[in-house]
């Protein structure tokens, strides 16, 4: 609502009343000083607005009536003339019945407006709601995911290594005992050190080491290792020059969305090599993640998957701009910018 309005509103309802009725009798003196000829029967239109939209339907009507009435005596003293009586009350019926329907046709305008501004406060409130669930699912999976992550970590890679080093101390008894069994022991202890290193590398997935901004570039680096070993492809990291984002949140989405992006070139795109670039450039921070893969489906990009509204749905939570899009002649390239202004955005909530 404009601010004119809405200091309007700040009236009161007797002052607004004096007010009706003042320029009622405003209207009239210049309806009478003009002459009959010049007719201002529009004119009383205004306070008739002015009284249904402050003091409600009731004034509304009473002002209707008071303007009809007006109207015609301004007019009779201006020297006005009717051949009989039936074309005063028709012309005063006629002005009444218009300044009765100005009354109803801003009425239910109000209404409609009531209406809308109820319907855009519960879609409001509906979409901050939905929004403010989605960041819990997406919290809770995080931390879901720091807990499994926690737990192979400490526990699962714990247990193989006392499986580990009990193997060890079999295969060492049976080699000092010259027995043939000595060989499948070690060969057994190897493949449970292989389970652990496999089990480590999937926890450091889950649950990377703690992202700070003055080790961001660390954790993309120990991102392109981990996804080198577990995919078995070339994965490399890239960052020209030293980027700060000193959002936590924001860091963390960065890195989920370079993780989401490595896993889908992998598994949809059957990617060999990946490239992960962190660069910034006139204050914004832009994550790129390249790959040689076959390109992204037109399936997947029409019904948008899971990973990619993933992706998309952290990027517009750090107030990012997120871009996919198929390499023309082989591969995907995600984009992730990240301005300044939306990293202290996003700080500030």
């Amino acid at each position: 609502m404009p601010t004119r309005l809405k200091k309007l509103e700040k009236w009161s309802r007797p002052f607004v009343a004096t007010l009706c009725i003042g320029l009622v009798a405003v209207i009239g003196f210049l309806d009478y000083i003009t002459g009959y000829e010049i007719s201002f029967f529009i004119f009383y239109s205004i306070p008739v607005l002015l009284a249904v939209w402050r003091l409600g339907v009731p004034f509304a009507v009473g002002v209707s009536v008071l303007c009809t009435g007006t109207w015609l005596g301004s007019n009779i003293a201006a020297g006005l003339r009717f051949s009989n009586l039936f074309v005063p009350v028709w012309n005063s019926s006629f002005a009444l019945i218009f300044y009765l329907l100005v009354v109803r046709l801003f009425t239910l305008h109000q209404k409609l407006e009531e209406r809308v501004r109820q319907r855009t406060s519960a879609l409001t409130q509906e979409m901050q709601e939905r929004r403010r669930l989605e960041k819990e699912l997406l919290e809770a999976g995080e931390r879901e995911q720091r807990r499994i992550g926690h737990d192979l970590h400490d526990s699962l890679c714990q247990h193989l290594t006392g499986t580990a080093l009990a193997g060890q101390v079999l295969g060492k008894k049976l080699a000092d005992k010259s027995l043939p069994e000595a060989a499948a022991a070690n060969h057994l202890v190897g493949l449970v050190e292989e389970g652990i290193e496999l089990t480590r590398t999937i926890a450091r997935g889950l649950h990377p080491v703690e992202m700070q901004a003055e080790n961001l570039a660390d954790n993309f680096q120990e991102l392109a290792i981990t996804a080198s070993e577990r995919f078995n492809v070339s994965c490399t990291f890239e960052c020209p020059q030293p980027v700060l984002v000193h959002d936590a949140s924001a860091v963390t989405h960065l890195y989920r969305i370079a993780q989401e992006a490595i896993t889908n070139a992998v598994r949809h795109g059957k990617a060999r090599h990946i490239n992960i670039c962190l660069d910034e450039e006139d204050n914004e921070t832009v994550l790129t993640v390249t790959d040689d893969g076959i390109g992204l489906p037109e399936q997947s990009r029409n019904n948008h998957g899971m990973g990619l509204r993933i992706m998309a749905y952290r990027a517009s939570m750090i107030g990012a701009a997120f871009n996919i899009e198929r390499l023309s002649m082989r591969g995907t390239r995600v984009t992730c910018t990240l301005s300044t202004n939306a990293e202290n955005h996003g700080a500030k909530k």
